[in-house]
């Protein structure tokens, strides 16, 4: 019995006839989408793996048949994330599948027969509401609207911001708001950044207009979370995540403010020290934007969304009030601080100041006992070496070479002209 029903549903797939595209036209529309990157492999498509958000987002379009493939969808992408990186406003532009006949946007499909097709005409497909269904609960479509035919996501967008969000723990927010300040402007980032020559990248000059920490809640003992804001036109491939390694480092007390003049001056530090990277986990690609653009919220599905992001904050915030509650027990733990049986304990937050270690986990590495400067540290190549390095193996022309199809790279380095 079961082998015939079994049976009975690969018959029914045989029969199954193919979506007729030419029946609808196309409209030129671009896309708001919000994603948790914490256990993607970045947000571009890639060669080893399909863990990626761009994966999962053309999964949805082909089983909504919003599109036929993505050769022929002119699809752009405002930037790349890198692996564990999240968004609250990536934006793309793409050509879907509409019910209308006109309007901005639309594209009459050669040879189509739209006109002809029965049915209500005037009503646009919910493009939220149907991808939203198919999506991985970790992506949501928050809202849509349609743009003319040259809008690029990608070439079209004017500002992108930045956030990186973290413990206070043992830093000076203070003092390391007066070395971001020291970002504002024009400058050469090649010691803020990871230089990608390989793929042609040879110059690092960006423009940051803000750069700036404040404080989110009124936590104590270095629980107190905080946020650095970054905003720019376009960025270098894990530049936001270079630079609050090092603004870490100066809130620790362990650089000085003056230290990101050193690294922002290339003609007396030309080549980068070796040090590590923030965390991916805390920096999300918050705002993309754009002239003239008005987002579309449907009440019914932006209402969804508030719901399905809220059941997802339950769960994580569960997570992390349940940690502090430990700790909190922890603090009123009896120690001894002797190996005397008769040694009455001493409550641990009596004990010592606070640890305050929160922040440390954010700089992955080995810690050295004794801590040493990033300038008197090991250099890694300078860009000159780089460039002649590159140029021998032939990657690397006089022009600059193309980028390998399917390289993992930051969101921060897909951004105008590189």
């Amino acid at each position: 019995m079961a082998r015939e029903k079994e049976g009975e549903k690969k018959e029914k797939k045989r029969k199954e006839r193919p979506f007729d595209f030419t029946k609808y036209n196309t409209r030129h529309v671009a896309l708001k989408i919000a994603y948790l990157g914490w256990d993607y492999h970045g947000y571009a498509v890639q060669e080893d793996t399909e863990k990626t958000i761009e994966t999962a987002l053309f999964d949805a379009f082909l089983k909504t048949r919003l599109i036929e493939s993505r050769e022929t969808s002119n699809y752009h992408r405002c930037g790349r994330t890198d692996k564990g990186v999240s968004a609250m406003s990536q934006v793309i532009s793409i050509d879907l599948r509409t019910n209308l006949l006109e309007g901005v946007g639309v594209k009459q499909r050669e040879a189509g027969t739209a006109d002809q097709r029965p049915g209500d005409k005037t009503k646009e497909i919910e493009y939220a509401y149907i991808l939203n269904k198919v999506l991985p609960p970790e992506i949501r479509v928050l809202a849509w609207t349609p743009v003319l035919p040259d809008f690029s996501a990608r070439f079209s967008c004017i500002q992108r911001t930045y956030k990186y969000i973290f413990p206070r723990g043992d830093t000076d927010i203070e003092v390391m708001n007066q070395a971001a300040k020291k970002l504002l402007g024009e400058h050469d980032f090649r010691n803020l950044c990871k230089m990608d020559v390989g793929n042609g990248v040879i110059k690092y000059w960006r423009n940051i207009s803000t750069a700036q920490i404040v404080c989110l809640d009124s936590g104590q003992d270095g629980y107190q979370f905080c946020e650095l804001t970054v905003v720019g036109k376009a960025f270098l491939w894990h530049q936001i995540r270079c630079i609050v390694a090092v603004l870490l480092l100066i809130g620790q007390g362990k650089e000085k403010p003056t230290v990101i003049d050193d690294l922002l001056d290339v003609t007396k530090n030309p080549r980068k020290p070796q040090y590590a990277m923030a965390s991916e986990l805390p920096l999300i690609l918050y705002e993309c934007e754009y002239e003239d653009i008005d987002w579309i919220y449907d009440q019914v599905w932006h209402e969804e969304n508030v719901k399905h992001f809220q059941r997802l904050w339950t769960e994580q915030t569960v997570r992390a009030t349940m940690l502090k509650r430990m700790l909190d027990h922890l603090d009123n733990a009896a120690v001894r601080r002797s190996s005397d049986s008769n040694e009455a304990g001493v409550l641990w937050k009596d004990v010592r100041p606070p640890i305050m270690h929160q922040v440390e986990c954010l700089i992955p590495g080995n810690k050295p006992r004794v801590y040493r400067p990033l300038l008197e540290r090991d250099m890694c190549e300078s860009l000159d070496d780089r460039i002649e390095h590159f140029a021998k193996r032939r990657k690397l022309d006089g022009s600059g070479s193309k980028r390998k199809h399917g390289k993992h790279l930051d969101s921060n380095q897909e951004a105008a002209s590189t």
